[in-house]
């Protein structure tokens, strides 16, 4: 059964930080391409960062230098460090390997 749960958002103040994970059960994430997206209120769905399958990362320019991706193959999870956190990364934050976990709340006042 193929699931992903993202969690580790929540309601912080500016210049904040928090570390999202994504676990992931029904498949192994090692060499798997994946990626960390954004859906702010009103907004369409934006892809922030993620990890190629030779496991490069990639950021787009909007959180380059204050988001890290990182994983953890032995706990098949993936994560994401958000520091600097400004009112504009107030999103509901996913992971996708090509499937979609349900998302986790990042608020930023």
């Amino acid at each position: 059964h193929v699931q992903l749960v993202e969690s580790g958002g929540g309601s912080v103040q500016a210049g904040g930080s928090l570390r999202l994970s994504c676990v992931v059960s029904g498949f192994t994430i090692r060499l798997r391409r994946m990626g960390w997206f954004r859906q702010a209120p009103g907004q369409g769905r934006e892809g922030i960062a993620g990890f190629h399958s030779q496991g490069r990362t990639r950021y787009t320019d909007a959180v380059k230098g204050r988001f890290a991706v990182s994983k953890d193959n032995t706990k098949n999870t993936v994560y994401l460090q958000v520091n600097s956190l400004k009112s504009e990364d107030t999103a509901l934050y996913y992971c996708t390997f090509g499937v979609w976990g349900q998302g986790t709340q990042v608020t930023v006042s």
